[in-house]
C-alpha cells in the first residue's frame, strides 16, 4: 500500500507514540509544534521505548505553524490528541486551512472535542478515536509505552478501515467500533475514576479507594454518568484491553464491600504509581483543567435531560475553583471528611 503522509498536531505522548509507530513502518510523519519546541524536537529527534526495544527517529520533519506545514506538503491524515482545554485554540488556528485540512483522527479524552472540530472542519473530516494504552512522556518527543492495550476508531469514516490495517501493522492493536458515542463515553467513564478526587484532596487513587466514604463518592459519580448514558441511549462497551462493561456492572450492581477491592485492584493495575492527569495539571500550576470536559460533560448532559448529577457537579465546581485560584489549593488537601460533608450538604 502507499505510504500515508501524516501530520501530528503537537508532539505530546499520544502524537509521538502513534505517529512514531507509524513512521517506523515507513509512513511519512511531520509534526507542527510551537516555534521553540519545534526547533528542540527537530534537533533531538524522537525516542520511543516500546516494550524491550528503544527506537530512535532522527531528524523528524517539524514545522512551527500550520501555514508552514501546508506549504511543504499535503497530508492524508492528521493526528489530534491535545488536552480538551486546548481544542478551542486549535480550532481558531485551523480555520484558514479548513478547506485543505486532511481527515483528522481525534484521540483526545472527553465527548465534546469531535463536535467542536466538526464545526470548523465538517463532519466528513473528523474521525472519532480513543486510546487505551498507557503512554508516558519523559520529554518532548520521548515516550515510553507503559501498558499496551490498544486504540479504537469509529467505523463510519471511509478511511477508518485502512487506518486500522495500517495501525495494526504498527502494533497499535486498533479496533473499529460501530458507534462513536459508545466508544467515547465508555472511555470517559474510565477517565472519571479517582481523577477529580485525587486532585482536590491531593491523595493517590489507592488512598481514595482505601477510604470508604470517598469510595462511595466515586460510585456516585460513576452511577450518575451511567444514568446519563442510558438516557442518551449510549451503551457501555469494552475497549481494547479495558473491560468497561465489567466496571459498569460492578458500579451498578455489586455491594460496595465487594466492588471496592475489585475496583482498587483494577485502578492500581491500570495506573501504577502515576497520579491522575487532573492532579498533575492542578499541582503543576498549569491554571487549566480537563474536569469541565469530563465531569462537566456529565453535568451538562444531565441538566439537558433533567437528571441530577451532584457528585459530578461537586467535582467540576470544586476543581475548577482550585484551578483558577478561587479556592486555596489546600482547601480540601488530605481532608476527605470536608469534601464528603460538602457533597452531603449539596446533594
Amino acid at each position: 500500500m502507499n505510504q500515508l503522509n501524516i501530520l501530528s498536531i503537537g508532539a505530546g505522548a499520544i502524537g509521538t507514540y502513534i505517529g512514531g509507530s507509524l513512521a517506523l513502518q515507513g509512513h511519512n510523519l511531520s509534526f507542527v509544534e510551537r516555534p521553540g519546541a519545534a526547533t528542540e524536537l527537530a534537533e533531538r529527534g524522537l525516542v520511543l521505548a516500546l516494550g524491550d526495544q528503544v527506537h530512535i527517529i532522527s531528524n523528524p520533519q517539524v514545522f512551527d505553524s500550520l501555514a508552514q506545514a501546508f506549504r511543504a506538503h499535503t497530508y492524508d491524515l492528521a493526528l489530534f490528541a491535545l488536552k480538551s482545554f486546548d481544542t478551542a485554540g486549535f480550532i481558531q488556528s485551523v480555520q484558514p486551512f479548513a478547506d485543505i485540512f486532511p481527515p483528522l483522527l481525534c484521540l483526545s479524552n472527553g465527548v465534546d472535542n469531535e463536535p467542536a472540530l466538526e464545526s470548523v472542519l465538517g463532519a466528513e473530516k473528523v474521525i472519532a478515536g480513543t486510546i487505551t494504552s498507557a503512554v508516558g512522556r519523559r520529554a518532548l518527543g520521548d515516550i515510553v509505552l507503559e501498558k499496551m492495550r490498544g486504540m479504537g476508531l469509529a467505523a463510519s469514516h471511509p478511511l477508518s478501515q485502512r487506518l486500522v490495517m495500517e495501525f495494526n501493522r504498527a502494533n497499535l492493536n486498533a479496533q473499529l467500533f460501530p458507534k462513536a458515542a459508545d466508544m467515547k463515553w465508555s472511555k470517559m467513564l474510565t477517565n472519571l475514576i479517582a481523577n477529580a478526587s485525587s486532585a482536590i484532596l491531593d491523595m493517590t487513587p489507592g488512598e481514595i479507594f482505601a477510604h470508604p466514604g470517598l469510595y462511595r463518592l466515586e460510585i456516585h459519580q460513576l452511577r450518575e454518568a451511567l444514568a446519563v448514558m442510558r438516557r442518551l441511549g449510549i451503551k457501555t462497551i469494552d475497549l481494547p484491553g479495558t473491560p468497561v462493561r465489567l466496571l459498569a456492572f460492578a458500579v451498578q450492581y455489586l455491594p460496595v464491600s465487594l466492588s471496592r477491592p475489585l475496583m482498587a485492584k483494577a485502578v492500581g493495575a491500570g495506573r501504577g504509581a502515576k497520579m491522575p492527569s487532573f492532579h498533575i495539571d492542578l499541582h503543576h500550576g498549569r491554571g487549566v483543567s480537563e474536569v469541565d470536559y469530563l465531569n462537566g460533560a456529565v453535568v451538562r448532559a444531565g441538566v439537558a435531560m433533567g437528571l441530577a448529577t451532584p457528585a459530578n457537579q461537586l467535582f467540576t465546581t470544586t476543581l475548577m475553583n482550585l484551578t483558577t485560584g478561587s479556592l486555596p489549593l489546600n482547601t480540601y488537601q488530605h481532608n476527605p471528611a470536608k469534601l464528603i460533608a460538602e457533597f452531603k450538604r449539596k446533594s
